[in-house]
């Protein structure tokens, strides 16, 4: 994807800067970590490029004009925040007892859906743009300094060419390059650990995996479940730090502090580049609320990583029901 695109004349309505929200809203999403502040930054770098129209002189396309904006709204969002994370870089694994848990925490990594972060592209470049948003990969990211996470994702995942890059920023070509070796160098073990689970496109063999997932779960078969995951599989449930290692720990965790999930309903959803479930507690009054979006990573046949992400307000973002029977 180049910086550079078809000259636009005088879009001078919101409606022309509009075609460019979704794509924008993936770059300030990779930026950033959170769907709720990525739409927010958004929404400030159109606005600010609404009533600064007049002054736009036209020596860049407008796209790359809103990146510029969209890229200072991001640099000073992040100004004095705390990097976001997923449980996984903190400490140890838990002991699956109630009192790991905790309480629950601001500031992690959160989920998007597709829909919201990735624009319509040719089929090579979406696998690129899917592999961009993965959980670990986004998570991966915000351990860069903000310059260098620019830089990483115009260059590597938006195919920028150096010297666009540096007329966004205001530098060099060559300060351009160096920030970007160094921030391959931080992310590359980071990035080769998650890749080694990656599972941008299913096979046959794994959307089998998923669709027994379900309906064990759904089942709130435990032995059958712990069966579907590798031994040293992972769990954890953001907005809480307490994360676990280990098939018997997970089913332990599941049968005991976790038993609340029994009856639990499962929709697919299209999220973060891969394969997710919305998870529908049952409701004491009837039916079934909004609980988590559940994140499942697979590899050589066996489930290595399952996220829940507790965060029922995401749901609408999702165009879900908020409750079901």
């Amino acid at each position: 994807m180049r910086a550079a695109s078809a000259s636009v004349t005088a879009p001078t309505d919101d409606g022309r800067l509009e075609e460019h929200r979704v794509e924008l809203t993936g770059y300030c999403y990779r930026m950033l970590g959170s769907l709720f502040d990525a739409e927010d930054a958004v929404q400030e770098t159109l606005l600010r490029a609404w009533r600064g129209w007049e002054g736009f002189d036209g020596r860049s396309s407008p796209r790359t004009w809103l990146y510029r904006i969209a890229t200072n709204v991001c640099l000073d969002h992040l100004r004095g925040r705390n990097r976001r994370a997923l449980p996984t870089d903190f400490g140890d694994p838990s002991p699956p007892v109630a009192a790991a848990l905790g309480d629950p925490e601001a500031g992690w990594v959160g989920p998007a859906p597709d829909a919201a972060v990735l624009p319509t592209a040719d089929p090579a470049e979406l696998a690129l743009l899917r592999d961009s948003v993965r959980l670990a990969f986004v998570a991966a990211l915000q351990h860069l300094p903000a310059r260098q996470r620019v830089v990483l994702i115009l260059r590597d995942v938006l195919r920028w060419h150096a010297d666009e890059v540096a007329g966004l920023l205001d530098s060099s070509v060559p300060a351009v390059n160096s920030a970007l070796q160094r921030a391959r160098a931080t992310l590359a073990d980071r990035v080769a650990t998650a890749d080694a689970a990656s599972t941008p496109v299913l096979d046959e063999e794994q959307r089998d995996l998923l669709a027994r997932y379900v309906r064990v779960f759904e089942r709130y078969d435990i032995d059958a479940l712990v069966g579907l995951l590798r031994a040293d599989a992972i769990q954890s449930m953001p907005p809480y730090r307490m994360w676990l290692r280990g098939a018997a720990d997970i089913g332990r965790w599941m049968v005991g502090p976790g038993a609340g999930c029994r009856g639990s309903r499962l929709l697919s959803v299209s999220a973060n580049g891969g394969p997710a479930f919305a998870q529908y507690r049952p409701d004491p009054a009837g039916g079934h609320l909004p609980f988590a979006i559940q994140f499942i990573e697979v590899a050589g046949g066996r489930i290595t990583r399952v996220t829940s992400m507790l965060d029922p307000a995401i749901f609408a973002r999702f165009g879900l029901p908020d409750r079901l029977p």
